[in-house]
């Protein structure tokens, strides 16, 4: 099996060799590819929360090739992301996802002291979103004041990088006030997790759940589940509080269950039988999830369901050659559509499945830490 993973991996390689070019052609930051061409994101310009994820790639595979054109590609994008700085107000809670993996990946992979500077300046950016009543905020329209999200609990990642680079226990002590509001809050008792929790903001007592992305109100979003589970995971591995790996677990045990005979991930586990609504781009996390889990655990069954799911992938939804630009298929942004792409290629959930592979083959340069 870890030949059938390096085999994958070297055609990716060689897929992105070709068409990262036409990306860096058009001048943007690729979303997802569509009839053979990049698109960039549908919202936002280059402050789209994903932008990140696009040279988070490019830094994978110039670990995994030595290709010193796909350094040069994932700083033409760091270049579009720090410019993004100036405009601000855009910005919100995933600077994690945004810079950790483009500047904070430089910084630790080639020890570029400006790529650190600007990873520093994100992590006072997420700081600043810091509400002392207990949360992280996740977006700017006044409406929303009160609302945190799950996905946070990755953007966690850059706070605990910040830290540990800069000495300053603040950032770090955010980290975990956030992690344990999302623990309280948002983990329910069956191992799964809610997308959007509304907190008063000046209390922080819980106001009501929001539906998010998901079928429905209360149902299990699949890539929020992945989100949660590799989340709690990397929270313990920073921050080594046995809670955070039992909650990472709890979700692990919830996800695993739910994962299709075809090793593919359904939307929302609680979408309608007859409704054929898959996301590829939470199997990949969550074999990323799975991994770091059986890494701190030893326990073999986690690492199994990774391969699992990767080897779903693998054989039913990934383009290795020439349709697509990108190779993961079948993604989709939300459960009902809202405009970011539904059963088709999206970047970041490239982004993952190079992840998957790369821990899988011992070859991971784990930007998240």
């Amino acid at each position: 099996m870890p030949d059938r993973y390096e085999e994958a991996l070297n055609r990716i390689a060689g897929k992105f060799r070709k068409t990262a070019e036409a990306a860096s052609e058009a001048g943007i930051i690729p979303y997802k590819s569509d009839a053979g061409k990049w698109i960039a994101s549908p919202y936002d310009g280059n402050s789209w929360w994903t932008g990140g994820f696009w040279p988070g790639l490019m830094w994978q595979l110039r670990q995994l090739t030595g290709d010193e054109f796909f350094r040069e590609e994932a700083r033409r994008v760091e270049k579009l992301l720090t410019d993004e700085f100036r405009s601000f107000r855009r910005l919100n809670h995933d600077v994690g996802f945004m810079y950790l993996l483009s500047c904070g990946a430089d910084a630790k992979l080639t020890g570029d002291e400006q790529a650190e500077t600007d990873t520093l300046h994100a992590a006072s950016l997420l700081m600043g979103r810091f509400n002392p009543s207990g949360f992280i905020r996740a977006w700017n329209e006044p409406e929303r004041t009160g609302y945190a999200i799950i996905d946070c609990m990755m953007n966690l990642a850059l706070l605990y990088r910040a830290s540990r680079d800069t000495g300053d226990p603040r950032f770090r002590q955010v980290a975990k006030i956030h992690s344990d509001t999302t623990l309280r809050e948002f983990l329910r008792a069956d191992g799964s997790v809610s997308h959007i929790i509304e907190l008063d903001p000046e209390s922080g007592k819980r106001v009501r759940e929001h539906p998010g992305q998901g079928y429905a109100l209360g149902t299990q979003w699949s890539r929020g589940q992945a989100w949660g589970l590799y989340g709690f995971a990397l929270a313990y591995r920073h921050m080594q509080d046995e809670k955070y790996l039992e909650a990472a677990e709890k979700i692990a045990r919830n996800f695993t269950a739910h994962i299709r005979e075809d090793g593919l991930t359904d939307c929302d586990f609680c979408q309608p039988a007859d409704e054929e609504r898959l996301d590829n781009i939470a199997g990949a996390i969550a074999a990323c999830g799975l991994q770091e889990l059986a890494a701190l655990t030893g326990e073999a069954s986690w690492k199994q369901a990774a391969e699992k799911l990767v080897t779903g992938l693998l054989e039913h939804c990934a383009d290795l050659g020439g349709e697509h630009c990108g190779i993961l298929t079948h993604c989709t942004a939300s459960y009902h559509d809202d405009g970011a792409g539904r059963h088709t290629n999206i970047t970041y959930g490239d982004y993952f499945l190079v992840e998957a592979l790369m821990k899988l083959c011992g070859r991971d340069p784990a930007l998240w830490s």
